[in-house]
C-alpha cells in the first residue's frame, strides 16, 4: 500500500493552500506544523478533510524527524516549512539558517535512513540568482545577497546531495507569490490588511510604505502550488524550475490597484524606516522551462488575486 503525502509547514501560507489542493484531489495527507503552533491556525480557514492528519513536529529535532518518517513511509513530500521573510532574515540570521538548512537536512536524512522511495519537492527562491534587470532563467548565475537567499541556495544543495544518495528531489525556484491568508509582513497582504482596518474604522486613513519602485514577478499562490504538484509528479530530480509569470508589476501599481478597491479614501506616506538598503530593484523570471516541459502556466488574473486577498482581510477584520 502506497504511503501518504507529507506536507511540512502545513499550517503556513503556502502549506495551507497546498493542503486544500491535495485534499480536493482526494490525496491522503499527513500535515506537519510547528511545535507549539495550532492545527490549523485560528486565523486560517483551511478546508481540511478527514484525509488530513495533523502532527506537531520540530524539524530541528533530528531524532524525532527520523522516527516519524520511518513510521509514515511517505510516498511524496512537499517541504513547505521554513523561515520565509527576506527582511526578517537580517535580524535573525541564525534562526533562518537553522530552520531552512538544518531542517531540510534532517528531513532528507530521515527519508534516506528510512529507505523510502519518496519524491521530495523543495521550494527554493528566485533570490538565489544574481540580481539582474532582465528575465532570469534557470541557468543564470547563483549569487544570494541576503541570509534568506543563502539559506534557500543551501536547501537546494542539500537536495542535490541527497540525489546522490538515491532520493528523488525536485527543486522549484519560486518568484513572489501572494493571495488570501498571507502574512501581513509581505507587501500586498500588509496593504490589504491596512485597507480593511481603515474601512472598519480601526486605523487612521493612512498607509505607511517603503520602496514603491521595486518591480516584482507576482503569481497567485494557488497557481504556485499547482506548479509544485506538477514539479513533484513530473519534474526531473535536481533540475530547477522557475515558478513565475514572466511579467513584472511595480509595488506602486500593486498598491494603486488595491487602493482603487478601497471603500474609503486612503492616504499614502513614505516611511524611511521601511526602505531596505539591499532591496533588489527588479525580480523577473523566465517560465519557459516549466511551461514547455510540464505544461504549467500562471492562469489566475492579478485582479482576482487582489479581490480575494482584500476580501479575505475584510472577513478577518470583521471576525
Amino acid at each position: 500500500m502506497q504511503g501518504p503525502t507529507l506536507v511540512t509547514g502545513a499550517a503556513g501560507f503556502v502549506g495551507g493552500h497546498l493542503i486544500d489542493l491535495l485534499g480536493a484531489r482526494g490525496i491522503d495527507v499527513v500535515a506537519w506544523y510547528r511545535t507549539g503552533g495550532t492545527a490549523p491556525p485560528d486565523n486560517t480557514p483551511i478546508a481540511s478533510s478527514s484525509q488530513t492528519t495533523w502532527q506537531a513536529v520540530d524539524l530541528l529535532d533530528a531524532a524525532r524527524v527520523r522516527r516519524e518518517i520511518a513510521e509514515l513511509k511517505p510516498a511524496a513530500v512537499y517541504h513547505c516549512a521554513g523561515a520565509a521573510h527576506v527582511g526578517l532574515s537580517w535580524g535573525d540570521t541564525a534562526r533562518t539558517l537553522a530552520i531552512n538548512v538544518r531542517g531540510t537536512h534532517n528531513l532528507l536524512e530521515g527519508i534516506r535512513h528510512a529507505k523510502v522511495p519518496a519524491r521530495v519537492m523543495i521550494p527554493s527562491s528566485a533570490l538565489v540568482y544574481a540580481p539582474a534587470e532582465r528575465a532570469l532563467s534557470e541557468d543564470d548565475p547563483l549569487t544570494p545577497t541576503s541570509p534568506y537567499a543563502l539559506s534557500k541556495l543551501a536547501q537546494e544543495m542539500e537536495g542535490v546531495r541527497a540525489i546522490g544518495d538515491g532520493l528523488g528531489v525536485m527543486i522549484a525556484r519560486a518568484f513572489n507569490h501572494m493571495g488570501p491568508r498571507q502574512d501581513p509582513h509581505f507587501a500586498a497582504s500588509g496593504f490589504a490588511r491596512r485597507i480593511a482596518d481603515i474601512e472598519a474604522g480601526r486605523w487612521e486613513p493612512e498607509i505607511a510604505v517603503g520602496n514603491l519602485d521595486a518591480q516584482r514577478d507576482l503569481t497567485d499562490v494557488r497557481d504556485t502550488i499547482r506548479a509544485y504538484t506538477s514539479i513533484l509528479e513530473r519534474g526531473i530530480p535536481g533540475r530547477p524550475y522557475n515558478v513565475c509569470s514572466g511579467r513584472t508589476i511595480t509595488i506602486r501599481e500593486l498598491l494603486d490597484r488595491l487602493l482603487a478597491r478601497a471603500r474609503v479614501p486612503v492616504n499614502v506616506r513614505v516611511d524611511q524606516a521601511r526602505l531596505r538598503p539591499n532591496d533588489v530593484p527588479v525580480i523577473l523570471g523566465n517560465p519557459a522551462r516549466i511551461r514547455t516541459e510540464l505544461g504549467w502556466s500562471a492562469d489566475i488574473p492579478l485582479d482576482q488575486t487582489l479581490d480575494d486577498l482584500l476580501n479575505d482581510w475584510r472577513a478577518r477584520v470583521q471576525a
